[in-house]
C-alpha cells in the first residue's frame, strides 16, 4: 500500500513552512542568537499565572461553554470598546478560540466555497495562503512596497479583484514589515470593500503594539462592521503565546457559523487559559504598556543600527519586526540567512517566505533583550562588511 497516495492532494502539495528550516539551523550553533522567532521574550506576568494556579487549586478543570466563559466574553467586549471604540455584543458577536490561528482557520472555512478567491496583501504571515488552500480557496497575492511603507493601497486592491473575489485577509500592524494602517489609509480601502461586497478577515493580534498613536481598526469605520471578522488574542500583548487563547468578533450570523466548526473541532478553549486571559484584561494592561515601551526602545535601536550598517530599513510603526533590504549585497535572502547563521550564529528569516514582495529582504524580530540585539547587530555588521568586500568593483561603482 502506497501511503503517500492516501494523503489528500491539497495537503500533499502544501508547501512546508519557510521559517521552520531556519529555526532548525539554530541548533548547529550553541552561541546562536535568534532574531527569527515572533514571540515576546517576556514571561507572562505573575498575577496572570497566579490566577491560573488558583483556578487549578480550586479544581476548575472542566469544559466551558463552546463560545467561552461568559465573564471573559464580557471582558473582551468591554476591552474592544474602551481600547478601540468597537461595539461587539458578548453573547452573540464574540467567540473564544485556541489562539488567533484557530480563529483564522475557522473564519476561512466558514466563508470559502471551493474556487473562491481570497485576496492576500503581502508580505504576510506565512500561514495565510496555506490556510486559504486548506479551506478550498485560491489565494491571490497583492504586493505592497517599501516606498509606500508596506501599506495596502486602494489602487492595488482594486486591480486584484475579479468576479470570484470573496474575502480579503489583512494583518495590521503587519507581520513581517511592522507596517501600520491609519484611518486615512483605511477610508479608500473601505469604499472598495463596500463596492465589491467583500468580506474581510482582519488579524489584529498586534493591535496593542502600535508605537505612534493608537491602533485604528477597519471595523470602526461607518458601515464596515458587517464586512469584518476581527481576530485577535493574548499572545503578543500579554506575553501569553503558550496559553493558546484568541478570539473572534463578528456579526452574529457569521459568528454562529464559525461556532459550528469550533464546537465540533475544538469544543472549547481551555478553562485555565480563559481564566488567565480574564485576569489579563482586568489587570494586565499596565504590564502590556511597559512591554510595548521596551519594544519601542529596541525598535529605535535596531532601525538605527541597520542604517549605520548601510542596509535600507523601513521604520516599523507596529509589531516587533524590522524588514531590512539586503539587495545591495548581491546575494539572495536565503543565502544571506544560511551564511549568517553558519558564519556568525545569528538567525534571521528570508523575506520571500512571506510572499514575493519580500524578495531581497530579511525579517528580524526585536523581541529580545537590548544586550542580545547589540551583539546580534555587531555580528551582522561583520558579516555585511565581508560580503561587501567580496562584491565585484563594477557593482560598487
Amino acid at each position: 500500500m502506497n501511503l503517500e497516495e492516501k494523503i489528500s492532494p491539497v495537503v500533499r502539495n502544501l508547501a512546508p513552512s519557510g521559517i521552520r528550516r531556519f529555526f532548525d539551523l539554530i541548533h548547529s550553533r550553541p552561541d546562536a542568537i535568534s532574531l527569527g522567532v515572533g514571540e515576546p521574550d517576556f514571561t507572562t506576568p505573575w498575577h496572570i499565572r497566579e490566577a491560573c494556579v488558583d483556578a487549578l487549586e480550586r479544581g476548575l478543570t472542566s469544559y466551558t461553554s463552546n463560545q467561552g466563559m461568559p465573564e471573559l466574553l464580557e471582558a473582551i467586549s468591554q476591552y474592544l470598546y474602551e481600547r478601540f471604540s468597537l461595539s461587539y455584543h458578548a453573547g452573540s458577536e464574540i467567540l473564544v478560540t485556541f489562539g488567533a490561528s484557530e480563529a483564522i482557520d475557522i473564519a476561512l472555512r466558514t466563508l470559502i466555497t471551493p474556487g473562491d478567491e481570497v485576496l492576500v496583501p503581502e508580505p504576510c504571515y506565512v500561514s495565510y495562503t496555506s490556510c486559504v488552500q486548506l479551506a478550498g480557496g485560491t489565494p491571490v497575492s497583492i504586493p505592497t512596497y517599501a516606498q509606500h511603507g508596506f501599506k495596502l493601497r486602494a489602487e492595488d486592491l482594486e486591480k486584484a479583484i475579479t468576479p470570484r473575489s470573496k474575502v480579503l485577509i489583512l494583518c495590521y500592524p503587519n507581520n513581517p514589515t511592522g507596517a501600520v494602517m491609519r484611518k486615512e489609509d483605511w477610508e479608500p480601502i473601505a469604499e472598495i470593500i463596500k463596492k465589491h461586497e467583500l468580506l474581510v478577515i482582519s488579524d489584529e493580534i498586534y493591535a496593542e503594539l502600535t508605537y505612534r498613536g493608537k491602533h485604528f481598526s477597519l471595523a470602526s469605520l461607518p458601515e464596515m462592521k458587517n464586512h469584518v471578522i476581527l481576530i485577535s488574542g493574548f499572545s503578543k500583548a500579554f506575553a501569553m503565546t503558550g496559553w493558546r487563547l484568541g478570539y473572534v468578533a463578528a456579526p452574529p450570523v457569521l459568528l454562529q457559523a464559525m461556532l459550528k466548526i469550533h464546537q465540533y473541532t475544538a469544543l472549547c478553549a481551555p478553562i485555565t487559559s480563559q481564566i488567565a486571559a480574564l485576569e489579563a484584561l482586568k489587570n494586565g494592561l499596565p504590564e502590556c504598556e511597559a512591554m510595548v515601551s521596551q519594544y519601542d526602545r529596541r525598535r529605535r535601536f535596531v532601525v538605527k543600527a541597520f542604517q549605520e550598517i548601510g542596509l535600507t530599513c523601513h521604520e516599523p510603526q507596529g509589531a516587533f519586526y524590522v524588514f531590512p533590504s539586503i539587495q545591495s549585497l548581491g546575494i539572495d535572502a536565503h543565502t544571506f540567512a544560511e551564511q549568517l547563521i553558519q558564519e556568525e550564529g545569528v538567525a534571521v528569516v528570508p523575506g520571500d517566505v512571506f510572499g514575493p514582495s519580500g524578495v531581497g529582504h530579511i525579517r528580524c524580530s526585536y523581541a529580545t533583550s537590548l544586550d542580545r540585539l547589540d551583539e546580534a547587530l555587531r555580528r551582522i555588521e561583520r558579516f555585511v562588511k565581508r560580503k561587501r568586500e567580496q562584491l565585484p568593483l563594477s557593482s560598487i561603482c
